[in-house]
């Protein structure tokens, strides 16, 4: 029995440190992309903005989002605050990043903190599971090209 007690320590300790960072936000700020593709698709659009890589933003990315680049830098923290500085703090506003699985992702947590603290009050999250092109764009999804490709709308 002494000798399993280390075991269990061991197993309890690599769960607690061996978890991704956890989320700044509820469960209720988290939303669908179909869901999401639903509401854009009805009208009610919200301010969207995109805290990806540019390189991910010029290639393509959702309808009428803006982009405010990555938030794990302290310049798209920066470029994230210039977007928003104008809009009121009730403002309906949805961020994502899709450069990889959400749980991994190195922007989103970065800027949904940021929008907090600036007092934002109505912040959600888009669930990019995987990446924007699984999650969204090969669905057909709300999406437009950027400078980088052509003026296309879907």
């Amino acid at each position: 029995m002494r000798s399993l007690i280390p075991v269990g320590l061991a197993l309890v300790a690599a769960l607690l440190f061996g978890q991704s960072a956890s989320d700044p936000w509820p469960n209720g700020a988290v939303i669908e992309p179909a869901s999401f593709a639903r509401q854009l698709e009805s009208g009610k659009t919200p301010i969207v903005i995109s805290v990806a890589f540019p390189v991910l933003y010029r290639s393509k990315h959702i309808v009428h989002a803006v982009d405010a680049g990555p938030t794990s830098k302290p310049e798209g923290i920066e470029a994230l605050k210039k977007a928003v500085a104008s809009l009121s703090k009730d403002a309906d506003i949805v961020i994502y990043c899709g450069c990889c699985p959400m749980e991994k992702c190195p922007n989103i947590r970065p800027a949904y903190r940021t929008l907090k603290e600036l007092g934002f009050t109505r912040v959600r999250v888009l669930d990019i599971a995987t990446n924007m092109h699984t999650d969204w764009f090969s669905k057909d999804y709300p999406s437009e090209n950027g400078p980088a490709g052509n003026s296309e709308t879907k």
